[in-house]
């Protein structure tokens, strides 16, 4: 609504040398009613309509956060509130607080009793279905001049009218979030190319065959003196820029060992990526799920686990199905839909001392993390006699973790859960561990995490938020030694990752955690460049698969 005022017919006096004061008097004494006046009548105008265009900001607002694990989330909210119709009740109230020197009390207290009569019985937030109701702003006023309709009758209208935008806003928010993290399971042409183009080299070519590491590396594999560091992914180019992004910043590299573990369908284009690529000294073992002999107990243990994962998820989906219209489901349930979840290489991280029997001592790097800093001294902690060492406090202090309360992992409203757990504990981080597995051997770990399953099992699915880490947490509770959250900044694959610079800069490794993988183009490209700078861009397969541009 555009409100225009007319100079029209105002007419100016010239004041005469004999006459100034008079004249002058009455000019101001003009002039101040005339100001009195126009205040009034732009009160009168303006005020509901002040109401209305509130209301709609608070929505529009809401609007630009697609999720609330989205940490840099840019909503805002009057008064600090949290309900809309409290909000929109309270700046209304406001308004005619600030002009009750300036509107004529009869009409103030009509529009007052209006607004109560309009928020009676739950306020804002009730839809009726009805179409009779505007759908704009511009509508409202043109229904309001056209049908000449009392406060009451607009407070009303403006109810409902905000009550539909209210709903149609939430419903587009819940379906936006929910594709983008549908958008997580997607494989880019380039990464889809370049494992295409893996397989047929070594169909082809007899050194992507050869084996490796070379005959005088072979011992280095289990040397205990050696940094082992473990990656299970099924991702070429993601576990080339965390071996690449280690080795640049590494005082030795001489000293390390990567062990690449990956699942068959992708052993033989991971086989010969690391074949046809090689660092002088630097060793790097790859090994396919389908080279391990467990024992027979083994096997059915992990079966179970993975067969208990599955059912898990099916149940969170058909939760989130039942809730998806209605846009009125929890936002932790679309983990569901990330790849983390349905993983079988993330689900068999509880088993590295299996994966890994000779070794006693390595460092977990998810195959999503970028390597800033030197991470030798990672081997050198004392772990306090505790099977992992991992991030819990974030850069803000102590016990400050933003989103990652066992409060937002877990189902506090389950008996199980609230009487053994502290919802307001911070939880640990994955992406970068440092495991003692012998120490682990010699614990329960892996048999308590079987036993959640079970119970999460026969619980119906409702102890914790679909994801890996929640019985994580729960196999290693008092098996956990805390680091420096200089070491690990995690959430840099969520939609606003709220990060100064200072802390990108310092940390040791950055870690693009959420469903914006630095791979896919659904996050932010500022934090993207932090992984495509250790992209080779000079190889004859990144060129060709277009990865580089």
């Amino acid at each position: 609504m555009k409100l225009y005022i007319s100079a029209t017919g105002i007419t100016r006096l010239a004041a005469s040398r004999g006459g100034a004061g008079g004249v002058f008097r009455r000019m101001k004494s003009s002039k101040r009613r005339l100001s009195h006046r126009t205040i009034r009548l732009l009160a009168g105008l303006l005020l509901p309509f002040l109401f209305v265009r509130s209301a709609l900001l608070l929505l529009e607002s809401a609007a630009l956060c697609s999720s609330p694990i989205a940490s840099g989330c840019l909503t805002w909210r009057f008064f600090g509130g949290s309900d809309a119709a409290l909000e929109i009740y309270m700046i209304f109230s406001l308004c005619l607080q600030l002009s009750a020197l300036i509107m004529p009390k009869k009409l103030r207290e009509e529009l007052m009793r209006a607004l109560l009569e309009a928020t009676d019985g739950g306020g804002v937030g009730t839809v009726d279905g009805s179409n009779s109701e505007p759908v704009s702003f511009k509508d409202l006023v043109k229904d309001m001049s056209l049908n000449r309709q009392d406060l009451k009758a607009f407070a009303f209208k403006t109810k409902s009218m905000i009550a539909k935008m209210e709903h149609i806003v939430k419903t587009a928010q819940w379906h936006e979030s929910m594709y983008w993290h549908l958008a997580a399971h997607s494989v880019p042409k380039g990464l889809h190319c370049l494992s295409l183009e893996m397989a047929e080299e070594y169909a082809v070519n007899a050194a992507a065959r050869s084996r490796f590491p070379l005959p005088q590396y072979i011992l280095r594999l289990t040397d205990p003196s050696f940094h082992h560091v473990v990656l299970l992914t099924d991702n070429i180019l993601a576990a080339s820029v965390v071996i690449s992004s280690t080795l640049k910043t590494s005082s030795n590299p001489d000293k390390l060992v990567f062990h690449v573990v990956t699942d068959k369908k992708t052993y033989t284009s991971m086989h010969a990526w690391f074949s046809v690529n090689t660092v002088d000294s630097v060793v790097v073992e790859v090994k396919g799920l389908h080279q391990y002999d467990w024992p027979h107990e083994v096997n059915v243990a992990v079966k179970e686990m993975l067969e208990i994962h599955h059912q898990i998820g099916n149940h969170n989906f058909r939760s989130l199905k039942e809730n998806l219209e209605y846009g009125n489901g929890n936002h932790h349930k679309l983990d569901v839909f990330s790849p983390s979840s349905i993983s079988l290489l993330n689900h068999l991280r509880i088993y590295l001392p299996e994966l890994f029997p000779d070794l006693n001592k390595v460092v977990f790097l998810d195959h999503d993390v970028v390597v800033q800093r030197d991470i030798s001294s990672l081997w050198d902690l004392n772990l306090n006699q505790k099977a992992v060492a991992a991030v819990v406090d974030s850069w803000c202090g102590t016990d400050c973790c933003p989103g990652r309360k066992y409060n937002d992992y877990f189902n506090f409203t389950n008996p199980i859960i609230s009487s053994l757990l502290d919802k307001n504990r911070c939880g640990w981080l994955y992406g970068v561990n440092v495991f003692d597995l012998q120490r682990w051997r010699n614990s329960n770990i892996t048999a308590v995490y079987h036993q959640w399953l079970k119970l999460s099992l026969n619980s119906g699915f409702e102890l914790w938020h679909p994801g890996v880490l929640p019985p994580a947490l729960l196999a290693f509770e008092n098996h956990v030694h805390a680091i420096d959250p200089s070491w690990h900044i995690a959430g840099l694959g969520h939609r606003y990752p709220r990060l100064d610079e200072h802390m990108l800069e310092t940390a040791a490794v950055v870690h693009f955690s959420g469903p914006a993988k630095p791979w896919l183009e659904i996050g932010s490209s500022e934090v993207r460049d932090l992984w495509t700078r250790h992209i080779n861009s000079s190889n004859h397969h990144i060129r060709k698969c277009g990865i580089a541009s």
